[in-house]
Formats: C-alpha cells, sequence, structure tokens
C-alpha cells in the first residue's frame, strides 16, 4: 500500500484523466440535490412548493443547457464521441441525447409536483432532492462504459423512484406501492447483479468495451456461462422497463404513487431502462445478437399483446395508462429487436415523443382527479369537454398520440419501430405490432366517449370545478404543441435520433 502511494507521489503512477466538461450535466443534477437538501436542512420553513418546483426547474435547464455544447462537439467529425474516468462513461450523440430528454422530464414533472404535492399536502424539499437524484442516476446509466457504474446508476435511480411511488404518507396506497416496487426491484437488482458476474467470470471484465472486442476477437468454444449471463441481463433488464411477463408491479405502483412521480416513472426511468438496454444488448453484446433476438422476440409479442388487452377492461384511468404503458415497452422492444442503426433510431424517437404525451396525459388525470388526488376512475371524465373544453382537447391529442393516429407524433413513433423490424425481416413482430395498435385504439376510444359523448349527470363540486394553475398550463401547452409539431414535421428529431446511436469508445 505504501508502495503504491510512494509511485503515486513520485509520478510514476498516473490517475486517470477526467473530463469534467463531459460530466457536467449530471454533476449540476447532483449538486443541486445535495445543495437544496443542505439549505432545507439548515432553514426548513422558509422554503415554499413554488421555489422548490423553481429551483428544481433552474436545476434541468442548467443541466440542458450544459448537454448543448456536447452534442454539437460529438457530431463534429473533427472531435467525436470521447469517453472520461478511464473509460468508464461514455460521451456520444446517445448518451447527450438521453441526457438532454431526461433534463427536460424532471421540468415538466417538477411543474406539475409543485402543484399536486400541495394538494395532496406533501410538502418539504425530499420530493425535489429525490428527482433530482433519480434523474442523475438515469443520466449515469445513458453514459455508462462499464457494468460497476451502470449498476451505481441504476441503483441511484432506482432507490430515488422507490421512495417517490411511498411518499404519500396518509394513503395506503402509495405506501403499498412503494413497498412492492422496492422488493420486486432489490430482485431485479439481484438478476442483473448475477448477470454482471456471470459475464466477467467468461470475458474477464466489467468494461463494455472490453467485453465487446473480447467477443469480437474470440470464439467461445463453451459459451454456456455468457448465455447464462445474458438472461439474467435481460431478466433485470425487463424488469425496468415493465415487461411481460415482469410488468406485475407496474399497475399497482402506477396506482397508488402520486400522480407526478407516475409520469416521471413512465417517461424518464422508462427511458433510462431502454438506454441500458440498448447499450448491453445491441452494442456490447451485438455478436450474440442471434441469441438474445428470439427472446426480445418473445417478450416483445407478450408485452404488446398483454399490455393492449388487459388495458381495455380496466376501470381506473391509472391503472390503464400502467397497461399502455407496458403496451408501449412493447413497441420500444420492437425496435430493440431489430438490432440495427435504423431500430435504436427509431427506440430514441418513440423514448422522446412518448415523453411528452405520457406526462401531459397524467397532467389531465391529476387535474381531474380532485382535491386529494384519488377520483381516477374512468367515470370522473364524464362531460370533461363541457367542464374543461380546452383540457378534454389537449388529453384528446395526447391520447390520439398515444394510439398512433396520423397528424400526431405516435403515428411516426409507431411507424419507424415497424418499419425497423420490417427491414430487419421480422414480418411476424411487425404484424402483432399493427394488431396491438388496433386493440390499443380501443382503449383511448373507450377514454374519449366518456370525455365528449357522455353528459355529467352530478353536482358534484369537485367534478364540476377544475382550476388549471399556470405551470400545469405550460406543460400540457407544451406536450400538446410538441405532440402535434411532430406529427406534421418529424425530421428534425428523426435527425437527431440518427445522429445519436450509441457507440463507445475505450479510455
Amino acid at each position: 500500500m505504501m508502495q503504491n502511494i510512494a509511485l503515486i507521489a513520485s509520478g510514476t503512477v498516473q490517475t486517470p484523466s477526467v473530463s469534467w466538461t463531459g460530466l457536467l450535466p449530471l454533476i449540476i443534477l447532483a449538486g443541486a440535490a445535495v445543495f437544496l437538501l443542505t439549505i432545507c436542512s439548515l432553514v426548513p420553513s422558509r422554503i415554499t412548493n413554488q421555489q422548490l418546483t423553481i429551483y428544481t426547474c433552474a436545476a434541468a435547464i442548467g443541466s440542458l443547457i450544459a448537454a448543448i455544447p456536447l452534442w454539437l462537439k460529438v457530431l463534429d467529425e473533427s472531435k467525436g464521441p470521447f469517453s472520461t474516468l478511464s473509460g468508464a462513461f461514455g460521451i456520444d450523440g446517445f448518451s447527450i441525447f438521453l441526457t438532454m430528454l431526461l433534463a427536460v422530464s424532471v421540468v415538466l414533472v417538477s411543474c406539475l409536483a409543485g402543484v399536486f404535492l400541495k394538494s395532496e399536502d406533501i410538502e418539504g424539499p425530499e420530493s425535489y432532492v429525490l428527482l433530482l437524484l433519480s434523474a442523475t442516476g438515469g443520466m449515469i446509466i445513458v453514459g455508462a462504459n462499464d457494468f460497476i457504474v451502470l449498476f451505481l446508476g441504476i441503483e441511484v435511480l432506482s432507490i430515488s423512484a422507490y421512495i417517490l411511488a411511498a411518499m404519500n404518507l396518509k394513503r395506503v396506497q402509495s405506501q403499498e406501492a412503494g413497498l412492492k416496487y422496492f422488493v420486486l426491484g432489490a430482485f431485479a437488482s439481484g438478476f442483473l447483479l448475477y448477470g454482471i458476474a456471470l459475464l466477467y467470470g467468461a470475458t474477464g471484465s466489467t468494461q463494455l468495451t472490453a467485453i465487446r472486442d473480447f467477443l469480437i476477437n474470440n470464439n467461445l468454444t463453451n459459451d454456456t456461462l455468457l448465455l447464462a449471463a445474458l438472461a439474467f441481463l435481460i431478466i433485470g433488464f425487463a424488469f425496468k422497463v415493465a415487461a411481460v411477463p415482469f410488468h406485475f408491479w407496474s399497475p399497482d405502483v402506477y396506482q397508488g404513487a402520486p400522480t407526478p412521480f407516475v409520469a416521471f416513472m413512465a417517461s424518464a426511468i422508462k427511458a433510462a431502462g431502454f438506454a441500458a438496454m440498448l447499450r448491453v444488448l445491441y452494442v456490447t453484446l451485438g455478436e450474440y445478437k442471434a441469441d438474445w433476438q428470439p427472446v426480445i422476440y418473445g417478450i416483445a409479442v407478450a408485452t404488446l399483446l398483454i399490455g393492449s388487452l388487459l388495458a381495455i377492461i380496466q376501470t381506473d384511468l391509472k391503472r390503464m395508462l400502467a397497461y399502455s404503458s407496458i403496451s408501449h415497452a412493447g413497441y420500444l422492444l420492437v425496435g430493440t429487436q431489430a438490432a440495427s442503426d435504423q431500430g435504436v433510431a427509431a427506440v430514441l424517437f418513440y423514448l422522446a415523443t412518448y415523453t411528452f404525451m405520457v406526462i401531459g396525459s397524467f397532467a389531465v388525470i391529476s387535474l381531474n382527479s380532485g382535491p386529494e388526488g384519488i377520483r381516477t376512475d374512468l367515470n370522473s371524465l364524464t362531460g370533461l369537454a363541457n367542464r374543461k373544453p380546452m383540457l378534454a382537447i389537449a388529453f384528446t391529442v395526447f391520447l390520439l398520440g398515444q394510439a398512433g393516429i396520423p397528424l400526431t407524433s405516435g403515428f411516426f413513433a409507431k411507424f419507424y419501430v415497424i418499419e425497423a423490424v420490417i427491414e430487419e425481416r421480422s414480418f411476424g413482430l411487425a404484424i402483432v405490432a399493427m394488431l396491438a395498435a388496433v386493440i390499443g385504439a380501443f382503449l383511448y376510444l373507450r377514454i374519449l366517449t366518456k370525455i365528449w359523448l357522455t353528459d355529467l349527470e352530478t353536482d358534484d363540486k369537485d367534478q364540476n370545478t377544475i382550476t388549471i394553475p399556470k405551470q400545469v398550463s405550460f406543460v400540457l401547452l407544451l406536450a400538446t404543441i410538441v405532440t402535434l409539431f411532430l406529427g406534421i414535421w418529424p425530421e428534425p428529431l428523426v435527425e437527431m435520433a440518427q445522429r445519436a446511436v450509441p457507440l463507445l469508445r475505450a479510455g
């Protein structure tokens, strides 16, 4: 030990160089979380929910702004993607694209949280700190070039999400949701750890670049250990993205957790989960795609059909959107199964468009759920078009987008993932995806019927009076504009997604 210290002191051993600019977006979020927690521990009674919302939005916007120069840098042919921390963290178009998406999600969700946490009597900075930390974990995941870093990011994201799900201490359903999420998440983390350990045993490294190069340069005569690792990793990732048959936690957690955090789970956490899956399966284990593609094929079929079919029989809006989210995970798995640059670009486009649609949808549900946030049954939407026409129009746009109707971004999202698997000649999967879209359309039409074709028969004040705060109006307006704009002119986002295909750079 003393000898190593002496070598470092003498300069014989060089410490790894760190590109702090490459880490700046996640440093801003993590630093903002720690600073907020410190300040609130010193002056706990002087900070209001509105100030917390502004602070969280400012931190996320700062992270977004810090990512823009990195995006321009990695697209510059003279500079290109690079890595830091001895190759453990990569900065490429893929990581920056998803980093910006995570930052946007934090801005939108924090605007919702500032309103709805107050109405549900959830006070204090803890929710905002956890939101920032969870997003930081997601940013670690999207740039991870080492399984140790990847697992660290997954745990930072997941542990924060478990607590967010249980934040409403006055509702048993919220406590139950957090407990279920935690217990099942621990099992999923165990599978991931076993997979990482077995993969290390098969290849001798935890670094993604080293594993990729090892598999390219070596033909394993006995790959049983590697295939077992692949199976464990797929199980762990399937849980994180709520893919069938590892989806059982999703409906209960979505129904019980505070609605703003459900929106975060459905957008940011799902995006981070698919980022991890793509980095590991497509980039690192691309040489073994013939082994993992059939597994993803089967999971995608089950996820598409079960998510769509179970969604149409639900009576609670949050459970409906939970099963709808499972179905959307199926479409993302369709793009993943294609195992091509086109498939990855389609997944990124889908994640970006779905983020706005799902956060907007949960914003409407929160507004309509009453002061205590418990009125989430389908009948609560009865006559919404008469009570709040603009709110009904916004919700209609989000639902039509999720159904994949033309002139919405959801149409192109579904079109691109289906096109990607057709290019790879997976015609059966494309047919199942189109069938699931038809089944899903029935769900969204069922909701729209309640909104537009059914009159309110009661004089319930909670149902007749809906106040839309300014920050929620901003979220709804932005989400609506993005959904319609990308439904008419998707090329800007398509071009970004095509430039964000993941790369691995050795340190």
